[in-house]
């Protein structure tokens, strides 16, 4: 549209270009030194200064002394006035402290009323400046006694001369010290931004491959006092192996939910075809069927509602509440006979926790009480109970669910609550592998510790502890992968 102005590239909302952080870095590190050079040439032109004035005015003071000794018979006028010269001595005059004793000849230096209060006596020594035959002179006026006053007077060209020199060298060496501060700082600049470069590269790099395996290189050997960009670094190797964890647990989950969902599927396929010519079968074969078809059915749909669950990166917050865990357990509990008739469960909840509460979901609490405890019910033989305790400890409860079926060899125990892991002696029993590892989550979420061990005497000993609601923050905001 015509009318509207163009918007440069590389220029922010303001106008201003916008200019890499290196660049930026560079112009400050530059400016920083180039101001402390200066201000230190400029102190040092200043002090050098105010020594020649000083060297100046001690050479006037020493030329009063000696001509106050020299001339004080003398009567008022001048006593000495070749300083017009730069070789010459020090000028110098007797000024009367009344203007009715002035000599007859004029005055070489300037007569002003201070100079005849120093010649009475009311005013101090002071010094001023002058011009004096064209050029630029220092005067001293003291009093000399008698009513009189003494002012001696030099030509200033070698303090012009020293402050001049003084100047151009200073000058020169400001000159080279902002060069010499840019240099600096694009050398500060490249130093200290290597790592952020290695940073955006490594980032770059994985944006582009989707590879998280990268990581930016680090010191051999790293101390407590680590510089910031160097933490930086490590916490964002950090990061990417998280990420790679994390990626390579989602594929481990893609890859394991695909098997685990093949056969299911083939089944469906397989009744549903045998199904779809119904015609052929007698009543029975349709029914058996039909059964298996139902029954696959809802195999698939309780693995893929652990899918679900398990792929949930956070638990609800506002669905926290103060749960008393006795009521959910023994609700548990009566869930658990009823789907499992065969088994015997026995509950025994101490007197301390009927009435103690924690934070948390009920019906996630729920859900991970049913999972252990249809794993304790589906290893547990013919007439063994499955034992559930509730008991109180310090700043919480602990729940045991026991069984008296295998238990779990030493081989298997550190991956009893990974997805999908079955160890032998169960692949031959219904499931998917998933209840245990949905279990650890939600107690995870719950800052509980859930943990699998054997029983004394044989089969399977589950412990939860769970803190009580003085002692909980709350659920976490906890993703597994």
């Amino acid at each position: 549209m015509r009318g509207l102005p163009r918007r440069r590239a590389g220029r922010t909302d303001g106008g201003w270009p916008r200019r890499r952080l290196r660049t930026r870095l560079t112009l400050a590190a530059s400016a920083a030194v180039a101001v402390v050079v200066l201000g230190v040439c400029a102190a040092a032109f200043l002090v050098i200064r105010q020594q020649l004035l000083h060297q100046l005015d001690l050479h006037l003071t020493q030329s009063a002394r000696l001509a106050a000794q020299q001339y004080r018979r003398e009567p008022p006028g001048v006593v000495q006035g070749e300083c017009r010269y730069l070789a010459a001595p020090a000028c110098t005059q007797l000024v009367p402290a009344r203007a009715v004793d002035d000599p007859a000849g004029p005055y070489l230096l300037p007569v002003t009323g201070a100079t005849r209060q120093v010649a009475a006596g009311t005013r101090g020594p002071s010094y001023s400046e002058l011009r004096l035959a064209g050029h630029r002179a220092r005067m001293l006026t003291t009093p000399l006694g008698a009513g009189r006053a003494l002012q001696v007077a030099v030509r200033a060209d070698t303090v012009d001369q020293g402050v001049r020199q003084a100047a151009g060298l200073l000058g020169a060496v400001g000159a080279a010290g902002v060069v010499l501060a840019g240099v600096l700082g694009s050398w500060v600049s490249r130093t200290g931004l290597a790592p952020v470069a290695r940073l955006t590269a490594t980032a770059e790099r994985i944006a582009a491959t989707r590879d998280a395996r990268h990581r930016i290189e680090l010191p051999p050997k790293r101390a407590a006092g680590d510089d910031e960009i160097t933490r930086l670094a490590a916490a964002f190797n950090t990061m990417l192996g998280e990420l790679e964890k994390s990626v390579t647990a989602q594929r481990r989950l893609v890859a394991d939910a695909s098997h685990e969902l093949r056969t299911p599927l083939t089944a469906l396929r397989a009744n549903a075809d045998l199904l779809a010519r119904s015609d052929r079968l007698t009543v029975a074969q349709r029914e058996r069927a039909a059964g298996g078809l139902g029954r696959q059915l809802r195999e698939v749909t309780v693995l893929v509602n652990d899918l679900i669950e398990l792929a949930r990166e956070e638990e609800p917050d506002p669905l926290v509440e103060d749960v008393r865990l006795a009521s959910v357990v023994a609700h548990a509990v009566d869930a658990a006979r009823d789907h499992w008739p065969d088994v015997p469960f026995r509950l025994r909840i101490a007197h301390d926790t009927e009435t103690g509460t924690v934070a948390g979901v009920p019906a996630r609490l729920s859900r991970l009480l049913s999972s252990l405890l249809d794993n304790a019910a589906k290893f547990s033989p013919p007439g063994r109970p499955v034992e559930v305790t509730l008991a109180r400890t310090t700043g919480g409860a602990v729940l045991e669910i026991r069984d008296h079926g295998p238990g779990i060899a030493a081989e298997d125990l550190p991956y009893v609550f990974d997805r999908f892991y079955r160890a032998r002696t169960a692949r031959a029993l219904p499931g998917s592998g998933l209840g245990l590892a949905m279990a650890r989550q939600i107690a995870r979420a719950h800052h509980a510790d859930l943990t699998a061990g054997q029983a004394p005497g044989g089969g399977a000993l589950f412990r939860l502890r769970i803190p009580d609601s003085a002692a909980s923050d709350g659920l976490s905001q906890v993703s597994y992968p």
